[in-house]
């Protein structure tokens, strides 16, 4: 085997993973998605453009490597996957608020784990910055300005139902309403 042969076997095998990782992720957003509360579309991904050529470009060559020269073409096909099916498929995940979390740009956040909220407000649109408690980074949502008032009293209600909670994360003297947080 070439050494040529060899890197695209093991980026093959990098992009086995990434696949498996995104097939799990629709599989999961596609349970959740009948308890949809609010959503829309997720903003596409950074040079998503780019990412579709690249799939088609890899798909030529896949079509190229199998039926003309007959080699096999496992690496190319498993990058093909996921930028000719996997981003475009990862796109029509709702980003939103369902009954038992937020599903925000990256990943899903059940409310149980949610641990801080903080709005970012800008010309176009809002961001929702929702700070995990159990693994201490924050996940961004883009929230269309035309879903900011519903996003709000969603997050209101959640707090007041003590769905979301934020007892334990700094100095509670028992004086703040937890829903002033959304």
């Amino acid at each position: 085997m070439s050494l040529a042969a060899e890197i695209l076997t093991v980026l093959g095998a990098g992009f086995l993973l990434a696949n498996a990782r995104l097939i799990l992720e629709y599989l999961r957003y596609l349970r959740r998605r009948p308890s949809a509360l609010l959503t829309w579309p997720g903003p596409p991904p950074p040079y998503y453009g780019t990412k579709l050529g690249i799939g088609v470009a890899i798909g030529l060559l896949v079509f190229y490597k199998t039926m003309v020269l007959r080699v096999p073409a496992f690496g190319e096909g498993m990058m093909f996957v996921y930028y000719g099916y996997l981003v475009p498929l990862s796109r029509r995940i709702a980003r939103g608020f369902y009954r038992d979390g937020i599903w925000a740009d990256t990943r899903f956040i059940p409310y149980k784990e949610v641990g801080g909220l903080s709005w970012r407000e800008g010309e176009h649109s809002a961001s929702l910055v929702v700070i995990s408690r159990l693994r201490n980074l924050a996940q961004k949502l883009a929230v269309p300005l035309e879903h900011y008032g519903a996003a709000r009293r969603l997050l209101r209600d959640k707090i007041g139902a003590h769905e979301i909670h934020f007892s334990g994360t700094g100095l509670d003297l028992g004086a703040h309403d937890e829903r002033d947080e959304a």
